[in-house]
């Protein structure tokens, strides 16, 4: 999984959910693919998320119709 921490200092951790593709989920517990609440200004089918691995994470682009995990929060 992958802790993320704002700028509060306040933190959430985030499973390692893998990657879902139509029916298939792959690379469950070593990486994780998560939606942000951004979507794309450009392009209405689009949003930004956040993906990890063991050695890795960055903010990514997808079509909105790709399976990402969600991680609701309360502010």
């Amino acid at each position: 999984g992958y802790r993320v921490t704002g700028p509060s200092g306040n933190s959430i951790f985030l499973p390692a959910a893998g990657d879902r593709d139509e029916e298939s989920v792959y690379y469950s517990g070593s990486s994780g693919n998560y939606w942000s609440g951004s979507s794309s200004s450009d392009d209405s089918n689009g949003a930004y998320g956040l993906d990890f691995d063991s050695g890795y994470h960055d903010w990514s682009y997808d079509d909105r119709y790709c399976g990402r995990t969600v991680r609701p929060v309360s502010e």
